[in-house]
């Protein structure tokens, strides 16, 4: 148990077990993902004590709010994610720590940037978005507060994913799951006492679960940046790293442009989900449903996700140190087991919907059998994600991300919203056939996924081992 929660070395990711030592970078991460996904659910919980109509009313807000933060932050996070990830796990295979540290502190400073100016335009446009995402005018009313202070706190949303992938890409997931168990500690409390308002505090609905937000995340960004000027490691914060270079900027753009488009237009595409979700008959009790299975379905993505990490680690730290033979075996074992994780997940959600959905909308009877329907005909198409999942993963690592743009859009875009739209309004199946165009659009893609997998467009790596450290600032 100390071995599979002691962070592995260089040596480790190269040359150690595949399995085992995947885990050991997967495991920490998973618990993490776990924290995250309780993270969310105890929103959901809170609110579902609301006293009242307020509970679907809130949670509809926020379903609404999401998919609209997400498309404005998702563009750079998309950017700075794919390149720290690619720069700083190529660099330490190549046996290159000054390069990989040099490029964590680049994005650090085009995070930061980037995030006020998207706080600022995010604060200012939401108005006219909301307008064409619900016709609620309550729901409406509750998603503005809401995102008002994710704007104002956009910051904190984007450094500590940073740092995390940062980390990651070393092989170390231990910080920053301890990182997410301070973050959950605070947030739980915080969370009850801000939203219900118990005795003489001030009941804040919406309003304090975003502030909770805000506030637990800062202290986690306030955290990270603490461990980064300690200096113990490979990444740490470094005055002359942070000052901007072109060619770091040019290389990164390289290598997260893709990731960036590929992110953003899904957002965009899950933001028009929500519109399509938001015309049904049952709008409210859809989005309410959908907007707590969606969430619990976050369950199932903890071990793919932790797993993924593992193998973006390993496959960038294998192609920067050009070990050929194991990348390749890596991929192969990470997506085998990524298939059975994925398809025994998949069965545990759909035995255990009602009672889950029942848990955070007690006495919603309809919205409960809309969240529990969602899970059912979600699930059935899971197993191929398993392919999906895999892709996003070896593609990250290796640097190129032109295909898991590809995938992403075929995804939302060519598959997704068309078929959801039809099923649902044209052959008049409502609901299900929301969730059913969902489920077909995961099958399909899962498939083309399989089929970049088997080709070699991922066999390279993106940084030169011969290639010297720029040093010019750009500003």
């Amino acid at each position: 148990m100390r071995q599979l929660f002691r962070p592995p070395g260089r040596d480790d990711v190269l040359h150690g077990p595949i399995l085992s030592t995947m885990a050991r970078i997967g495991v920490p991460a998973v618990l993490s993902s776990v924290l995250f996904t309780l993270y969310n659910l105890t929103d959901a919980f809170w609110i579902g004590r609301l006293p009242g109509d307020q509970p679907e009313a809130v949670m509809a807000g926020i379903q609404i709010s999401w998919p609209f933060v997400w498309l404005l932050i998702s563009f750079i996070a998309g950017f700075a994610g794919a390149a720290v990830t690619a720069l700083v796990a190529q660099n330490i295979g190549a046996d290159r720590p000054r390069e990989a540290n040099t490029a964590m502190n680049q994005l650090v400073t085009l995070s930061l940037i980037a995030s006020v100016v998207i706080g600022v335009a995010g604060y200012f446009s939401m108005n006219s978005i909301l307008g064409l995402l619900v016709t609620d005018a309550e729901v409406a009313y509750q998603a503005e507060l809401y995102m008002r202070i994710l704007f104002l706190g956009m910051p904190t949303m984007m450094l500590p994913q940073l740092f995390y992938m940062a980390l990651s890409a070393t092989g170390d997931t231990i910080t920053p799951l301890i990182v997410s168990v301070i973050g959950v500690v605070i947030n739980i409390p915080l969370d009850a006492v801000l939203i219900l308002g118990p005795g003489s505090i001030p009941q804040m609905g919406i309003r304090g679960v975003g502030i909770a937000t805000v506030v637990s995340q800062g202290i986690a960004t306030l955290i990270f940046v603490w461990v980064f000027l300690r200096r113990r490691g490979i990444l740490h914060l470094d005055r002359k790293a942070l000052v901007l270079r072109w060619k770091w900027m040019w290389k990164a753009l390289r290598i997260g442009t893709w990731a960036a488009i590929g992110q953003a237009s899904v957002a965009l595409g899950f933001t028009v989900m929500i519109a399509v979700i938001g015309r049904l008959e049952n709008a409210s009790a859809a989005l309410a449903g959908y907007g707590v299975a969606d969430r619990v379905f976050g369950l199932l993505f903890i071990a793919t996700d932790g797993l993924g990490i593992g193998l973006t680690t390993m496959v960038g730290q294998a192609l920067g140190a050009g070990a050929m033979d194991r990348a390749l075996d890596v991929v192969k074992r990470g997506i085998r087991a990524l298939f059975v994780i994925v398809v025994i997940e998949a069965a545990f959600l759909y035995i255990a919907r009602y009672p889950m959905i029942r848990i955070f909308l007690p006495g919603d009877l309809e919205s409960v059998h809309v969240g529990a329907r969602f899970i059912q005909l979600f699930a059935a198409g899971m197993p191929f994600l398993a392919a999906f999942f895999a892709a996003h993963a070896i593609y990250r690592g290796a640097g190129h991300n032109f295909p898991t743009m590809v995938l992403g859009v075929l995804r939302v875009w060519v598959l997704r919203i068309p078929l959801s739209y039809a099923l649902a309004f044209l052959l008049h199946l409502g609901a299900d056939g929301v969730w059913i165009g969902m489920s077909l659009s995961n099958v399909i893609s899962g498939l083309v996924a399989l089929a970049f997998l088997l080709s070699k467009s991922w066999q390279r790596s993106v940084i030169d081992p011969d290639e010297s450290l720029p040093e010019e600032p750009a500003v």
